[in-house]
Order: structure tokens, then sequence, then C-alpha cells
């Protein structure tokens, strides 16, 4: 059995992928890896369960994944992830394709069920969730060696009403501070220049294990980390961004000027329905804080629009806001229904198309807004950490752009750059999302 192919296929967020650089971690000290499912023996989809259209994304791939059992060399298919977690034994019924199927926490189980399917030619499910356990472990990444995200803590504490992620990841807690440190040293050793912060809610960091916030204290020990050259920071409660996390990434030369404070809405009312803690008077005291407090910061933000009982007035109280907030970057999702979750019983739901307006009304309003604020970068010199080449034409990031989110720079030189080396860059024209330079000098440190 220790010549058999396994292919690993993830879908979902950050937190999901470094969960599947686990899996592929363990499954790789007993067995080879494979991109190709048509070579994969074992084939496993980490799936994702948040919003109406992961979870059939998720299903229509494991769906699709199934074929490979009746074409070619597929004899164990495993479904893993958020999707399973949270519709267990009728999943499995719905979907006899599977032979196995993992909550989030099973993953110690994998190895051992996959020989017991091999052996006896059974169906196993585990989908036992453990408030206590935090996945970790050797991990491969499936990103580029030189960024890497780090997951700080795991579950949610907040018991917002759309959302489904607290039943299915369970409580909020923290990592042991020592643990993200070793594993941000040995990515560093690997060549990893930019960590990348995340958690449900990064700013509780620490409330669990050390009774204070303690996201400052770790950025700052991170960035003592030989070789580690951007720390980026994901997924900040703006009502709960103190004094020191402000401090700290103003001070730290290492820590990305770029904060993301998904707000999900601004109109207190709405708020309210959402069970979100924060409100509109602290959310925009506390923008002006970090804006003032760190020079360059870049704002990043999601919107989420059609919320049941969202009137015109609340939209336009949100328009106006994202007018006088002017955000570096803003992402917008239409309210998606979600069982189990308060917001699904609730009357007053959005009709579609309403929904539908509304998103694009704020998504061209944020494309001028972006398009305004890039043309005030042209003539800037950037630091960019080149993730590749398009032919002639290098493509990377500056501090401001978070990967597959964010825009990207372009820049076309006669010298050859490598993947992760950083290099100076003058912008030169602006569009709405992107940047466009030259090389300012041959590179830099």
């Amino acid at each position: 059995m220790e010549n058999l192919r396994v292919g690993v296929i993830n879908l979902g967020c950050d937190k999901n992928r470094i969960d599947s650089e686990i899996i592929i971690g363990s499954l790789s000290e007993k067995y080879n890896m494979t991109n190709d499912p048509k070579l994969a023996d074992i084939i496993l989809v980490n799936t994702c369960g948040f919003i109406e259209s992961s979870k059939q994304e998720s299903i229509d791939t494991i769906l699709e994944m199934s074929k490979y059992k009746e074409k070619y060399k597929c004899k164990v298919l495993i479904a893993t992830g958020c999707l399973t977690q949270r519709y267990g034994k009728e999943l499995l019924e719905l979907m006899p394709e599977l032979d196995i199927m993992l909550g989030v926490n099973d993953y110690n189980k994998l190895l051992s069920s996959i020989e017991e399917v091999l052996l006896k030619k059974i169906k196993i499910q585990y989908c036992n969730y453990s408030d206590e356990n935090i996945n970790e472990g050797k991990r491969v990444l499936t990103t580029a060696t030189y960024s890497a995200y780090i997951r700080i803590s795991e579950g949610c504490d907040n018991a917002c009403t759309y959302c489904a992620i607290p039943n299915i990841r369970g409580k909020y807690r923290s990592r042991k501070m020592e643990n993200i440190l070793q594993e941000a040293k040995e990515l560093s050793e690997h060549g990893c220049k930019e960590i990348i912060l995340v958690a449900q809610d990064t700013t509780r960091y620490g409330i669990d294990l050390y009774g204070k916030k303690s996201l400052h204290i770790l950025i700052n020990k991170i960035s003592k980390i030989s070789g580690i050259q951007w720390i980026r920071v994901l997924y900040c409660y703006a009502e709960e961004i103190t004094d020191e996390i402000i401090s700290e990434i103003s001070s730290n030369n290492k820590v990305c000027k770029y904060i993301d404070i998904p707000i999900q809405h601004i109109s207190d009312d709405i708020l309210k329905l959402m069970k979100r803690k924060g409100r509109k008077k602290v959310i925009t005291e506390n923008i002006s804080k970090m804006r003032k407090s760190i020079k360059g910061l870049t704002l990043r933000t999601t919107l989420i629009v059609g919320f049941p009982g969202e009137t015109e007035e609340n939209f336009e109280e949100l328009k106006q806001f994202i007018k006088d907030t002017k955000f570096d970057k803003l992402g917008v999702f239409k309210y998606s229904m979600e069982d189990g979750t308060e917001a699904a019983e609730m009357k007053n739901q959005i009709p579609e198309e309403i929904k539908v307006k509304r998103e694009e009304e704020l998504m061209i309003l944020q494309q001028n807004i972006s398009k305004e604020i890039n043309k005030n970068k042209i003539g800037k010199i950037y630091k960019v950490l080149v993730d590749g080449l398009d032919g002639k034409t290098y493509y990377g990031r500056n501090y401001e752009m978070a990967p597959e989110v964010d825009g990207t720079v372009f820049f076309e030189s006669d010298k050859l750059y490598n993947r992760g080396e950083f290099v100076k860059v003058k912008v030169v024209k602006a569009l709405e999302y992107d940047l466009i330079g030259v090389v300012y000098y041959e590179s830099c440190k």
C-alpha cells in the first residue's frame, strides 16, 4: 500500500488550505502524492461549507472525483472539512460514492481509516468534534515557499446570526505561542519571507490562554525570526483592535501596514440584527485612529448586502459610509441563507434580484474609489514581492496587496528575477485594482 498515490483537492478559505497542507504532510509520510487525479489511487476533497455557493462547489467536486473511481485508478474517495462536519451522516447517505468522510478534527484518523477501507472494503465516517483540539503538524505548502499562512487560533465565540462557523469549528481557542513561533521559524528556514496570520478573529488571540489580547506580542516575536520580511494580519475585528496592536503595526518595520477589518455593515440596525459586537461610532472612531497612527495604512474590509430586513435607508447609509471612508480594498458578498443560523429564520428576507443590484452598486462605487486611490500612486516607489513571469511581464505584490484577494503590480525587465525575490518598482500607470510600473533599480533586500 505504500506505493499508492494520493491526490488532495482543497476548496474554501486559507484556513482550509492550512488543514489541507497538514493532511498532505501526514499522507506523504506513507504515500506518494500526485496533482493528477487520473493517477491517484486515493482522492481526498477538503470541502468548504460556509455559504451556499461553496457548498455546491464542494458537492460538485466530490461528484466529479467519483467518476475517477469508474474510469481511472481511484480506489478510495474521501471527503473532509466543513461540509462533512456540518452535514455528517446526511451527506454520506446522499453521496454513496464516498468511502471515507471525516470532520474538521478527525484528521488524526485519516491514515488508519484508509488502511481499513483498503483491507476490509468498508465505508467509514467520523464527524466527532473536539473543542480542545487544533489541527497542527508537519505542513507541505501548496502555496509558493516564500509566502505562507499561519493559523493562530481555531473556532469562534462570536454568535453572528448569519454564520455557521461556530457550529462547524467550535469555540474560540488560541494556539500556543511557542507552537506558532516554531512553525514560523521552520517556514523561514525553508525560504518563507511573508507570513500571513489568520483566524476567525485575530484580534482576540491569546485571550483564552494568556488572559489578555496578545496579538501584538506574537507579531513582535515573529518579527525577530531571521528571514521573515513581511508579516501580514488578516481578519481583525475593528472594534477589538487595541492601541497595542496599532502601535506594533505602526512601529515594526517587518509588519505590512495593511489591516483587514471585515465589518460586514455599518448601519446599527443591521449590525444589531447580525449580532455583531461593533457599532458605527466605535468602528468609525477606530478607523480614524488607525489611519492617524499608521503611516501609509491600507485598509481592507468585506461587506454583506441583502441581509434580512436591510431597508433602502440602511443600504444608502452603507453606500455613504463607503464614499466617506474610501477603503483601499473592499469585497462585497450577497447574504446567503444558511441552515441552522438565526438569520435563516428571520422575517423580511431580501429577494435575490435586490441583493444582486445592491452588490453591483457597491462594487461599481468601490471600483471608482480604488481607481482614484491608485492614481495617487503614480510616481511612487514600492518594494514588490515577485510572484511570477507571464511572457515578458513580471507580476507581484506590494505591501498593500494580500495574495489572491487584492490587486497586482505588473512590470517589465530585461533582468531575470526569481519568484519570491523583492524588487523596487516605480508606478507609471494605475488601473482600477492593479498597478503598472518599471524597475526602479536592480534589486532590493
